[in-house]
């Protein structure tokens, strides 16, 4: 086995990785469970597997970003993929998934002497193809050693370790993606009763975000939720930030840790679904304040 690549997963955040991986001149083989959207990359010179255990078969690093726990357990969480990872192999998981299914993965791994990396990455696609992404690091020590200098060549501007347990890293992206979510709320709601009071909504996100709310969230989503057009340049759609939602509130209810705001945030995102907007960027949320408001078109 050398040094090749895998990639398992080719959506919004797995394509411009495959880009990258491929520019970084490293032999790429990738999976996808819809095979038409693996043709570009083969016919750019990577090999494309008719599963995933024959991915992890051909190549010592495995990398996975999926939808969601169902769909990473259902191509990794087997004996055959786990088996044929081997000794040498590590499947880097990037997937925003439960803590629960990370360590069950490492520990199904480990049964076959393969080892486990969570690496779930912060950044939109646009970030991802820029390798400006932030990447949050867990599991083995060795096996994270080893696919660092990887992750900061293809993909992140910065790494962050949060140790030897495999679900850490998890536990960081869902407390992240809930502070993502809670930040669209207060925007949302901020830029609803200026707007009532007379002034600008491009206004006001344009003196927070330079000042006292000086960060990409607050300039980039804050833009979107300003403009209020949320199905144009959906790098993150709708549901998805559900399913994040939901796996938030699963992870506070397993350790009794009350999260009201992330209950509210879960709502909004209920409500914005259940007006069809299932393809609208997961920045819909905010739309929500105001439709409470009147103020919406």
């Amino acid at each position: 086995m050398n040094d090749s690549i895998g990639l398992i997963g080719l959506g919004s955040l797995g394509l411009p990785l495959a880009e990258n991986i491929l520019a970084a001149g490293h032999p790429l083989t990738v999976y996808n469970r819809t095979p038409h959207k693996a043709k570009p990359l083969g016919d750019k010179g990577a090999t494309v597997a008719a599963s995933a255990s024959e991915v992890a078969q051909t190549c010592r690093y495995v990398i996975t970003l999926l939808s969601d726990d169902a769909a990473l357990k259902e191509v990794t969480l087997t004996d055959e993929f786990a088996r044929n990872l081997g000794a040498d192999g590590i499947h880097i998981s990037m997937s925003t998934i439960a803590p629960q299914t990370a360590r069950q993965l490492a520990e199904h791994h480990a049964r076959f002497d393969a080892r486990y990396v969570a690496a779930p990455i912060f950044g939109r696609p646009a970030a991802v193809a820029a390798k400006q992404a932030w990447v949050c690091v867990s599991g083995d020590a060795e096996a994270k050693e080893q696919v660092k200098p990887i992750l900061s060549a293809i993909v992140a501007q910065g790494l962050y370790d949060f140790g030897d347990e495999p679900s850490t890293a998890n536990v960081v992206k869902l407390a992240g993606n809930f502070m993502i979510g809670a930040a669209m709320e207060a925007m949302a709601e901020a830029m609803t009763v200026a707007e009532k009071n007379g002034v600008s909504r491009q206004a006001l996100i344009d003196m927070f975000s330079s000042t006292m709310f000086a960060s990409p969230i607050y300039k980039n989503y804050g833009t979107m939720i300003a403009r209020q057009v949320y199905d144009e340049n959906v790098g993150f759609r709708l549901p998805l930030g559900l399913k994040d939602m939901n796996l938030v509130l699963q992870m506070a209810s397993e350790v009794k840790a009350p999260m009201p705001l992330a209950q509210l945030v879960q709502s909004r995102l209920v409500s914005a679904l259940a007006k069809g907007r299932e393809n609208w960027d997961w920045t819909g949320l905010a739309y929500g304040a105001s439709e409470d408001a009147g103020t919406h078109s």
